[in-house]
């Protein structure tokens, strides 16, 4: 799926297969055949050809927030929960990069909280032994 960011930057990245379903029966429904998914509808409930605002989308999410409990919900918590959960899924950290559009894995790692474990370092998953086994 190719989206436009903030800064006007087009990426692509990957969705869910069940994502994309859905994707493909609200373009067939709304009848969009180009443009920006995320639209605006009129008062009357009719699909706008303009993209929502970043106050709409601020507007959605906290209204969704309250009605699940949690009041204060930003479009960014959404964002952070997604890295969170592929992180704890194992999904790679430089495709959890890529998905966030971070230049740098610094500011990915930051993002998570990712500090290195010293009772559990990649170096005890290597299946070794003991010097033997090095060799």
């Amino acid at each position: 799926m190719c989206i436009r960011d903030r800064g006007n930057k087009i990426r692509t990245v990957p969705v869910a297969g069940w994502v994309k379903v859905a994707l493909d029966a609200w373009l067939a429904r709304s009848g969009i055949v180009e443009g920006g998914v995320v639209r605006s509808l009129s008062v009357k409930g009719e699909l706008q050809n303009r993209s929502l605002l970043g106050q709409n989308i601020l507007d959605v999410v906290a209204e969704a927030g309250r009605r699940i409990g949690i009041p204060k919900l930003a479009p960014h918590d959404l964002r952070r929960t997604f890295a969170k959960l592929a992180h704890n899924g194992a999904a790679p950290l430089e495709q959890i990069q890529l998905s966030l559009g971070h230049a740098s894995i610094q500011t990915t790692e930051r993002y998570l909280g990712v500090k290195q474990s010293l009772s559990d370092a990649p170096c005890d998953h290597l299946g070794l032994k003991g010097p033997i086994d090095a060799v």
